[in-house]
């Protein structure tokens, strides 16, 4: 099976969250480059180095110190460097109006963290394998938020670079 290499970004403070989300990438059948930072401020301060390759996908949660997912949404969204960018809301919460500003702050789509490890390792497989889909305008709103199969969505430093090739 010819595996993708995909980069990607997590921004989230909860190191327990973080670890889930490694743990559960290391299970899908794809190669990787993972960063992982803490906050909105080191997120937008790693995005902006001059020499970055860029991510091709960015997990943001919405609540964190400094600055937090829909500044970065706004930020991400309003610079064209990072057009070719999927940015896709993380967030414990499942409040409609959290899920609709995330949506006006120009994310790609949502994710309601789950309580469950499979189901995480089913969404972040269904994020990876149709990110450029949620870039399309007439797919965005009717699939915004990403559930896994058959269920709804329920309620270490600072920055961490894991590689799986």
């Amino acid at each position: 099976m010819n595996k993708a290499y995909i980069r990607i970004i997590l921004a989230d403070d909860d190191a327990g969250d973080r670890l889930l989300f490694k743990e559960a990438l290391e299970e899908l059948a794809i190669e990787y480059d993972l960063q992982m930072v803490t906050n909105g401020v080191l997120l937008m301060e790693h995005l902006g180095l001059k020499d970055i390759v860029l991510p091709h996908l960015v997990f943001v949660d919405l609540n964190m110190p400094r600055k937090n997912g829909f500044e970065c949404l706004k930020e991400i969204k309003g610079n064209t460097l990072f057009d070719e960018i999927s940015v896709f809301a993380y967030s414990t919460s499942n409040s409609e109006r959290d899920i609709q500003e995330a949506f006006r702050c120009g994310a790609d789509a949502y994710i309601n963290k789950p309580g469950d490890f499979g189901v995480l390792k089913q969404l972040l497989g269904k994020a990876i394998a149709s990110r450029e889909s949620y870039r399309d305008p007439c797919f965005r709103q009717a699939h915004f938020t990403l559930h896994a199969a058959g269920s709804k969505p329920s309620g270490t430093g600072a920055f961490d670079k894991i590689s799986k090739k």
